[in-house]
């Protein structure tokens, strides 16, 4: 996967976690875990996308 694919994936996941937290209704709680969940699926799809972490 190239550079720029990558970039655009987060630039993407970062717009829509933006549009979720601004748009729709929730718990300030729920939107911190959605929040966390969220960066950690990213966090391991990057390690993954680069080879740090083979599963």
């Amino acid at each position: 996967m190239s550079l720029i694919n990558v970039l655009v994936v987060l630039v993407i996941a970062g717009v829509v976690l933006w549009l979720v937290n601004s748009y729709i209704p929730m718990d300030s709680k729920i939107k911190n875990i959605l929040n966390v969940v969220v960066v950690i699926a990213v966090i391991i799809w990057l390690l993954k996308v680069f080879g740090i972490l083979t599963m």
